[in-house]
């Protein structure tokens, strides 16, 4: 099983003849190898997984994705009893 989390494209690069991005997921911010969703523009969303952009989606999908993972971290915190923890590198 695979998770592929949608992020917003906020910078493009070339690397060494590889295209690279800066992708903001919602305040965190990963470089993420942009090789495999040729044409992506800056302010486009992509469906990243384990750093590779796999797919670009439209906002509408990717604001769906992030509402339904937020939901999902609701309830395992809730069934917790306990807030999760910020992810890594996201402001306290």
């Amino acid at each position: 099983m695979c998770l592929g989390i949608p992020g917003e494209v906020i910078e493009i690069r070339d690397d060494g003849g590889i295209a690279m991005g800066t992708v903001d997921f919602g305040g965190v911010r990963k470089e993420v190898c942009l090789a495999y969703a040729p044409g992506v523009a800056v302010g486009e969303y992509v469906i990243v997984h384990v750093g590779f952009a796999i797919t670009v989606v439209d906002r509408a999908e990717a604001e769906r994705t992030l509402a339904v993972l937020r939901a999902m971290g609701d309830a395992v915190a809730a069934e917790l009893g306990e807030p999760l923890p910020a992810p890594r590198g996201a402001p306290a």
